[in-house]
């Protein structure tokens, strides 16, 4: 059965965009199963000024998203290979990009099953065009505000240097990009180098109160080993501290522990020592543990060799 989508738009609005007006940066992947339905929403996308990108299967949707890294993915269910539920959790496996599903029916269990797997929002077909456009906007002005409170300052530890504006790493000569969930976790890690920091205190820095997957994060972490390679050699390491947490480890911490110094911030340190992401400590949690210098060094030494 063919799915119907309601346009409220007509032919001729199509012109009426202001001369001069600048097309918006804002890209969205759609990813639609129905060939018809694809194209009339991204055109009806492209009217609003937005760069559009289309997979109409589950694997180009993954390999753009990987490849493009859009700034919000509309996601239906009903594709093929594999289905949007699978997808949705990969995406969220990988990055945190607000995600607007599409489901085919009545269905509420569908649509409770895609918040619980991160979905931001969840529109029924038939949709109008124009709601469509409207959901896609709250999101985005949700996530941009989000981003706003919980931008971190731009942080350098000797050569070292972190920017959260394009999730960048610039070590020395090298840059690197990041991923926002990587750079976030990393984020974590350097602004307390030398101390452990709490599997669970990186759950709630990184993907909030909804708290993270164990595995999750060994994987990011892996990838961050072989992005800025850290394998206990000249940079350091990321280790992980057995029912702790992870702890990175780098010369520049170690020499800035030792002279009493604190980390370069653009902006001034928050009041607490361990409120870098600007929630108050709770009691009972975890703080971020010192490492006596010998126990990093054996640390770092024991990840050597590690292929990740």
């Amino acid at each position: 059965m063919r799915i119907q989508v309601v346009s409220p738009y007509l032919p001729e609005r199509a012109s009426r965009r202001r001369p001069g007006a600048r097309r918006a940066n804002v890209t969205i992947l759609l990813v639609e199963g129905d060939p018809a339905v694809l194209h009339m929403s991204a055109e009806a996308l492209r009217r609003e000024r937005f760069a559009v990108i289309e997979a109409a299967d589950g694997v180009r949707a993954l390999r753009l998203f990987r490849r493009v890294r859009p700034d919000l993915v509309v996601l239906d269910l009903g594709i093929p290979r594999p289905d949007g539920f699978e997808v949705l959790r990969r995406i969220r496996a990988e990055d945190d990009t607000p995600v607007l599903v599409v489901t085919g029916g009545g269905d509420r269990a569908q649509g409770l099953r895609c918040f619980r797997l991160g979905a931001d929002d969840v529109i029924k077909k038939p949709y109008a065009l124009r709601e469509l456009v409207l959901r896609i906007r709250a999101i985005l002005r949700r996530a941009h505000a989000r981003l706003r409170e919980e931008s971190p300052s731009r942080l350098q530890l000797g050569d070292l240097r972190l920017d959260p504006e394009v999730n960048e790493i610039e070590w020395g000569p090298s840059i690197t990009r990041l991923t926002p969930t990587e750079f976030r976790i990393f984020y974590k890690l350097a602004s307390r180098a030398g101390h452990v920091i709490s599997t669970d205190r990186l759950f709630t820095y990184v993907w909030g109160s909804a708290g993270g997957d164990e595995s999750s994060l060994r994987s990011h972490i892996c990838h961050l080993r072989k992005k800025l390679g850290l394998h206990g050699g000249p940079r350091g390491s990321i280790s992980p501290v057995p029912t702790v947490g992870y702890v990175f480890t780098t010369r520049a911490a170690s020499a800035l522990a030792a002279s009493g110094a604190v980390l370069d911030r653009a902006s001034p340190a928050p009041s607490r020592d361990d409120n870098i992401d600007g929630q108050p400590h709770v009691q009972g949690e975890r703080r971020p543990v010192a490492l006596a210098p010998r126990i990093g060094a054996r640390l770092s030494l024991g990840t050597r060799g590690r292929a990740c």
